[in-house]
């Protein structure tokens, strides 16, 4: 497809992007957090159409610099406390470049013996910090979402015959993220097999009424299959109430789910391991590891206690994939969950974790939950800021109550105050619903954010609140 010339004018395009790309993200604090494409720009992609004949690659290269990459939320910024975001380390981007351009198919052993195999010891070791037996096992997928769609199919495989399918119950509260019920939708779950249950003061499931949901069910003849527990929410970074949750799976022979997308990070901290006791009483976990372990997207892992429910749901045996049979020891990926052709996700942590060593991940995690803290310490010096959620897992939520306001107003003034920080462009802050209040949230992992930005934070956002008010 190319010629010499073409691929030798490549090479030099590629080592120019990567010295540009490396004093970019070590001079990312000097850019907005969040850039969005003007119309312009826009109208100018719109009209690029695709050319009959090839145009010069560093032509290409150049436009996409200008008119591409730059506008966009910069997940990575140390400033960014919007959503969760994704501090990547340049370890794992360097990790992931090396797996592009070998570019292996990780579906099987035959294709990809020593990345497999890798894959098997980062699984491993997730395992282990986990507390899961020898016999648990996993594997990684592009994110929460596909990591809690496996494992629900994994539990709806291992609770339910084929023909109790249109009879099984799931149970969810109103913090659980929206991929889990979605993933249920996906499976073909109606929504009346979908319970929500209501979340206490602290924003963790309420376990009363989650037994009394299952009893109620159970009572009329429905077959309760599956409890989808979070361990970190996305709005408060609450952890539900893990061991009374797997009390009452034990019980009734439900399948314990834990969507640990952003919080199960918190197990290589020796520090805050304890928090999420009860873990290992689960049947599988989800974790992204593209967020609070910095690995650049996609990297996340579905882990469960058994590996075998996985084979049980998702292993097939094709004659065009007689060859690649191998034994236990040489897993192939592609009998695991639902992807064939899967890429190999699980080089990039590797390598990082073999760079940093996993005491400097579990020093991260630690500095980000005291970022939160420092954020709370330093609302609560300002006048009329309240915290609505404080402080846990690196999520802070508060908000500007002056005296006077009406409720209606007074989260239009918060809004107002986020969107005005956007601008600004110093820093990230958006909002959610909390208790039915508007209320500003902050997520701080990046481990290169300072004390001093954090505090800056909360001064610029009590400036706009004055100023608007």
């Amino acid at each position: 497809m190319m010629n010499r010339e073409q691929n030798q004018q490549l090479g030099e395009v590629i080592q120019q992007f990567i010295h540009s790309y490396i004093a970019s993200f070590n001079n990312i604090r000097s850019q907005k957090v969040f850039n969005i494409a003007d119309g312009e720009t826009i109208a100018q992609l719109r009209g690029m159409g695709f050319p009959k004949k090839g145009r010069p690659v560093r032509e290409v290269v150049d436009g996409m610099m200008k008119s591409v990459y730059p506008h966009q939320a910069f997940m990575q910024h140390p400033r960014c406390f919007a959503f969760i975001p994704s501090p990547m380390s340049l370890l794992s981007w360097f990790g992931d470049i090396m797996t592009s351009a070998y570019n292996p198919h990780a579906g099987s052993w035959v294709q990809s013996s020593s990345a497999s195999f890798i894959e098997q010891e980062v699984i491993r070791w997730m395992c282990d910090q986990a507390g899961y037996p020898d016999t648990a096992g996993g594997l990684f997928m592009s994110g929460g979402s596909m990591s809690n769609l496996t494992a629900l199919a994994a539990a709806r495989s291992a609770r339910l015959s084929e023909h109790e399918y249109d009879n099984g119950i799931a149970y969810v509260s109103e913090q659980t993220h929206s991929s889990v019920s979605k993933g249920l939708r996906i499976l073909g779950f109606r929504a009346d097999q979908i319970r929500k249950i209501p979340s206490d003061e602290n924003f963790r499931m309420d376990i009363s009424a989650l037994e009394k949901a299952v009893i109620d069910d159970r009572a009329v003849g429905k077959k309760p299959f599956a409890i989808i527990a979070t361990a970190g929410t996305t709005n408060t970074g609450s952890i539900d109430p893990l061991n009374e949750i797997a009390d009452l799976c034990e019980k009734h022979n439900i399948w314990l789910h834990v969507d640990g997308a952003y919080g199960a990070s918190i197990l290589v901290s020796s520090k805050y391991k304890p928090l999420l006791s009860g873990i290992s009483r689960s049947d599988s976990i989800s974790w992204d590891a593209h967020k609070w372990l910095m690995q650049t997207y996609c990297c996340s892992v579905i882990l469960v206690k058994e590996k075998q429910h996985l084979r049980n749901c998702f292993s097939t045996h094709p004659e065009y994939l007689k060859d690649a049979e191998t034994d236990e020891e040489q897993i192939n990926y592609w009998d695991m969950g639902p992807e064939l052709t899967r890429p190999a996700r699980s080089l990039k942590l590797w390598m990082t974790l073999q760079a940093l060593g996993t005491n400097a991940v579990g020093e991260a995690i630690e500095h980000g939950v005291q970022l939160a803290e420092w954020a709370e310490d330093e609302i609560k010096k300002h006048n009329h800021w309240e915290i609505v959620s404080p402080a846990q897992l690196a999520i802070v939520n508060f908000r500007y109550a002056p005296t006077g306001l009406s409720d209606q107003e007074l989260d239009s003034l918060n809004k107002r105050i986020s969107q005005e920080m956007v601008k600004n462009g110093y820093a990230s802050v958006l909002t959610t619903q909390l208790h039915g209040k508007t209320v500003l949230r902050i997520c701080a992992i990046h481990p290169d954010t300072t004390e001093d930005e954090m505090r800056n934070t909360i001064q610029l956002l009590a400036n706009i609140g004055r100023s608007i008010e």
